[in-house]
């Protein structure tokens, strides 16, 4: 597996954008291979792609990723500086958002915003890399009325991963105006009616209460890799036998917000907050994917 990663690193460090495609396929080849069976869904018809043949096997459950052995390698090291997918990816964005505007360039950020996306689900203490402001600061660059649609409702997508069960992040989002950033996006006229939805969708996940981090529940079932999304705050490099390691800065506590605390926040830049929070504890927003997740 450290072979794999290591060859579509080295494509995702490239500035030629054929070779950043390639990087991001190999990628995408890892995780299909880890997250999906081998059972088909379509026995009858058979497709030559690759990428086709992909959607027609079936997604494994979650307790199924617990005890497969190339999941809990593959998590196992995605907790070292040195294999993880999540900051690679970063800096792929980062540096795909540098390149001129062009419609290839946009196809490529939104295929590394699908991957993180994916990446910030199987393996959530990397979502604790958005703890920094520079970090957060790329997606909400992308929500800007420069890029497309499709650019600005993945980076929502992604936002939301990035916050998910993270106060810690969401207190950064808060600290560089990232609520102004998503409310101005969803006032603004020129935003298209399907980025509004996203965005609204956004807001309502925002204004739930927070809770404190715990250990992600679909970290496989062993010492080492139970780790919390907390404990990576302030990760800092370590030298040791098997390479740079994500240690922990324990003495790091951030506070959790209530969704009245949340409120009064969102109601500096958006008006009838208050029917906002009726509708989320009105109609149980979120609930049915909470359930789905305990």
């Amino acid at each position: 597996m450290e072979s794999l990663l290591s060859l579509s690193f080295a494509s995702l460090s490239s500035r030629d954008t054929s070779r950043i495609r390639k990087g991001l396929r190999q990628i995408e080849g890892l995780l299909a291979q880890i997250c999906l069976s081998n059972n088909r869904l379509s026995p009858h018809k058979r497709k030559t792609s690759v990428v086709n043949d992909a959607d027609k096997r079936e997604c494994k459950q979650l307790r199924e990723l617990r005890r497969d052995a190339a999941f809990r390698e593959f998590f196992r090291l995605q907790e070292g500086f040195k294999w993880n997918v999540a900051s690679r990816l970063l800096a792929t964005l980062e540096r795909l958002m540098g390149m001129h505007s062009a419609s290839q360039t946009d196809l490529l950020i939104l295929s590394t915003l699908d991957l993180l996306q994916g990446i910030l689900l199987l393996h959530p203490p990397s979502r604790t890399l958005f703890n920094r402001e520079d970090y957060m600061n790329l997606l909400l660059d992308l929500l800007d009325s420069s890029n497309p649609p499709a650019v600005q409702s993945q980076a929502l997508l992604v936002l939301v991963t990035a916050l998910l069960d993270c106060p810690a992040n969401t207190r950064t989002f808060e600290a560089i105006d990232g609520l102004l950033t998503v409310t101005s996006l969803f006032k603004s006229r020129s935003t298209t009616q399907e980025v509004k939805m996203r965005t609204l969708e956004f807001l309502y996940f925002y204004l739930m209460p927070e809770s404190p981090p715990t250990a992600s529940s679909s970290a496989p079932n062993t010492a080492n890799l139970q780790r919390s999304p907390s404990k990576l705050q302030h990760a800092r490099t370590h030298s040791g036998d098997d390479g740079d390691r994500m240690d922990v800065d324990e003495d790091e506590v951030r506070d959790t917000k209530t969704t009245e605390d949340k409120q009064k926040l969102l109601g500096k830049h958006l008006n009838n907050v208050a029917e906002l929070v009726r509708d989320l504890r009105e109609n149980a927003v979120f609930s049915a994917a909470g359930a789905a997740g305990s």
